[in-house]
């Protein structure tokens, strides 16, 4: 018989409190404002990890197997295992599921509430403790969360827990999520995030949210308390510490009475946090929560950080300012099947390199798309500085294999956000990706409410949901050589809109724009074109070019793409794609290739291909420019007036200087130059009278943005002097 979690019940309890009530929570205590609490501090909650190595066995999903002569790592995915199984994410004869098995002891008495929580498990998840069925929990992307104190052995005794884990995506009901993307061949089950017991006295708090107020310098903080065995009086105290010092910053105690009526208390308080530091990318300072009620103690970490968009204007508001998102993408999914993949999702100090890495680029936002990272991802975008948008793996294309209900999505997005709105990375929950369905809408309209915090929702290629929302673009102008036809090419930007174009369901409520992909000229690491590409290359560079001619023609047209979508300031972010995917070099048709890939020539070491570092990074420099003149043959000798853009994302005025000239093999045929000054978040103009050489030949034409002697960023334009002009492109 299926036993059902006590946390999972309390959090159905407090989501039908806000559905049904559209009165505010009001707390019953008398509050006492305490400078800092003396109360001796709670260590009722413990938290055992259960990670490690587990033993593992294949099998029928009805039986448990005799035996478990494999090992694998938790958190970690099944193609792990050693020895390693055969056939591993895909549909095989030779398995239904996969078995995880450990035993663990646990000193002394199980405390009054014990809760198993296994954060992210694919695909779908039933758990046995000591030869007992505790539960099942099928959802890929969100915690199980499972009562197990009647099966627990104390007092040093052995415990064995066993997790049957489905061997592949169709081990779940094609009405619910399963993660199916059109890019990926492999799905390859596992126990990928992290494994916990959690002890606690009862009362315990099961959830926390805590919500930046920052016009009133607080923070309102609500806690949700679980009081199964009736107590009438808690006391409860919270403590505001920063996260790095340990300081106390703020603080607050309550008595709260007249509870023994209600299992479920949801108590809410507000703390004062004046003279707090604000979280953004450029200083990501952290405070950490601790809610103590004498028979538990539950901590949680946030920042000070308010994000909306504004639909007038069009632009993201950090912190009460316009704030313009500039990033990448990293598809954890893809990344799974990646044969170099190994361990690294999983080391918090790789994950952090590469957080870093992309600072290096000048990017402040990041779309984890089409899926969840493990939870250590969160915390490091929490303590590096990165705005998050947020993907729930939902990708249908009106044609995938899957077709998730309204009625299966919503529990998952409750959980999803229960687990994440603490975060201040944070900043935009994303429905799905590249979708036209209504059942998204549905679900995220059901939820949208319980995050107080009302950060904008992302509905995919469906209608949004509210003005306060935001959409996606995808501007692949190169696809065209995907689809057959010539390949589009860089003169033909005078053409095209800086406002991307939309989906009809999109332009309901007009909202701010998100640019998260574009380009279409992925290389794999390996240099070779993708499946997807193949074509671009053959009609850009004819057949037979060689890898450091793809790779530099790759760089130079995706960092002029980026320009001309910054600089035409018609969206609130540009974010390119892909920092982090698979790459599957190798054949050319799909299945067997890669539709996409990243510019990392080491994994490990995290080095990037040098074009794309060199110039792709100049293209999303905050202080930014793009030479706004697109030909690329030109007649000897004439004048032409050449339009440079010059945008400014900080906050503060820029100046500087503004230098255009013409180079040829390197040397410098003629170069001028203005002073240049731009407001903060401005954008400026300045064009130049350039006489183009009388030679014929190849020329590069450069802008370069330099202050105090120092480069800025540089945009560049190839072009080619001929004698006739007859098919210029000015």
């Amino acid at each position: 018989m299926k036993r059902a979690c006590i946390a999972f019940v309390c959090v159905v309890a407090w989501s039908l409190h806000h559905f049904f009530s559209d009165e505010p929570s009001v707390c019953l205590a008398a509050r006492l404002r305490l400078a800092s609490p003396r109360r001796e501090q709670s260590h009722a909650r413990r938290i055992i990890r259960l990670d490690g190595t587990w033993d593992i066995a294949q099998g029928t999903r009805d039986r448990v197997p005799q035996q478990f002569d494999h090992k694998v790592p938790v958190p970690g995915l099944v193609d792990m295992a050693k020895p390693a199984f055969v056939e591993v994410g895909k549909k095989s004869e030779k398995r239904e599921a996969f078995w995880y098995r450990r035993t663990f002891a646990v000193e002394g008495a199980i405390p009054e509430i014990a809760t198993f929580k296994i954060h992210k498990v694919k695909y779908g998840t039933m758990i046995w403790l000591n030869g007992e069925l505790v539960g099942d929990h099928l959802p890929c992307f969100t915690p199980g969360l499972f009562d197990v104190k009647e099966f627990l052995k104390g007092s040093g005794q052995q415990n064995e827990l066993i997790v049957r884990v489905g061997a592949n995506r169709e081990s779940l009901p094609s009405d619910m999520p399963t993660g199916w993307d059109f890019e990926k061949y492999l799905y390859i089950p596992g126990i990928y995030d992290c494994v916990e017991l959690i002890f606690t006295g009862a009362p315990y708090v099961s959830n926390i949210q805590i919500v930046p107020e920052l016009q009133d310098n607080s923070v309102h903080i609500e806690a949700l308390i679980q009081n199964p065995r009736r107590k009438d009086n808690i006391d409860i105290v919270c403590t505001v510490r920063e996260l790095k010092s340990g300081r106390v910053f703020a603080s607050d105690q309550s008595h709260v009475k007249k509870l023994a009526d209600d299992p479920v208390y949801l108590f809410d308080t507000i703390l004062s946090m004046d003279d707090c530091q604000l979280w953004s990318p450029e200083d990501p300072f952290l405070y950490e929560l601790e809610v103590d009620i004498g028979t538990d103690s539950a901590k949680a970490r946030f920042g000070m950080r308010s994000f909306r968009f504004d639909k007038e204007s069009g632009r993201a508001i950090l912190n009460g300012k316009p704030y313009f998102m500039r990033g990448t993408n990293v598809c954890i999914l893809r990344f799974f099947e990646d044969s170099q993949r190994g361990d690294r999702p999983w080391r918090k100090e790789w994950v952090r390199r590469l957080h870093r890495k992309f600072k290096s680029m000048h990017w402040n936002s990041i779309r984890y798309c089409i899926g969840f990272p493990p939870e250590i991802w969160y915390d490091v975008a929490d303590e590096e500085g990165f705005l998050i948008q947020d993907e729930f793996p939902i990708w249908l294309l009106n044609k995938a294999p899957e077709n998730p209900t309204s009625e299966n999505i919503i529990p998952q997005y409750k959980e999803w956000m229960q687990e994440r709105w603490n975060h201040p990375c944070v900043v935009i929950w994303d429905a799905q990706n590249e979708s036209i369905t209504e059942e998204t809408g549905k679900a995220l309209q059901a939820v949208r409410h319980l995050d107080h915090s009302d950060r904008p929702w992302e509905n995919g290629w469906a209608e949004p949901q509210s003005p306060n929302d935001c959409v996606e673009s995808h501007p692949y102008l190169f696809s065209k050589a995907w689809r057959g036809r010539t390949s589009f090419r860089l003169n033909e930007m005078p053409n095209v809109s800086g406002v991307p174009r939309l989906r009809s369901a999109q332009k309901k409520l007009n909202v701010p724009i998100i640019i998260n992909e574009y380009g279409w000229l992925w290389l794999n690491r390996d240099g070779s074109p993708t499946c997807l590409t193949r074509n671009v290359y053959r009609s850009l560079l004819g057949p037979g070019a060689s890898i450091p001619q793809m790779r530099y023609v790759y760089a130079r047209n995706l960092a002029a793409l980026t320009e001309f979508w910054r600089c035409h300031r018609k969206c609130a972010g540009v974010l390119h794609f892909c920092g982090l995917a698979y790459s599957r070099p190798g054949g050319l048709d799909r299945p067997i290739a890669g539709a996409t890939s990243d510019h990392f020539m080491d994994l490990e070491t995290l080095n990037f291909e040098p074009n794309f570092e060199q110039y792709v990074r100049d293209a999303f420099s905050p202080v930014g420019l793009m030479i706004d003149m697109w030909a690329d043959k030109l007649s000897p000798s004439q004048e032409i007036d050449v339009p440079v853009v010059v945008i400014n994302d900080h906050s503060t005025d820029w100046k500087g200087t503004l230098s255009l000239r013409v180079e040829r093999a390197d040397a410098v045929v003629s170069e001028q130059s203005k002073p240049c000054k731009v407001t903060r978040l401005g954008r400026e103009v300045l064009s130049f009278k350039q006489c183009i050489p009388s030679e014929s030949g190849s020329y590069l034409l450069v802008a370069e943005l330099a202050a105090q002697d120092k480069t800025i960023a540089r945009s560049l334009r190839d072009f080619s002097v001929v004698a006739s002009s007859g098919d210029d492109n000015l």
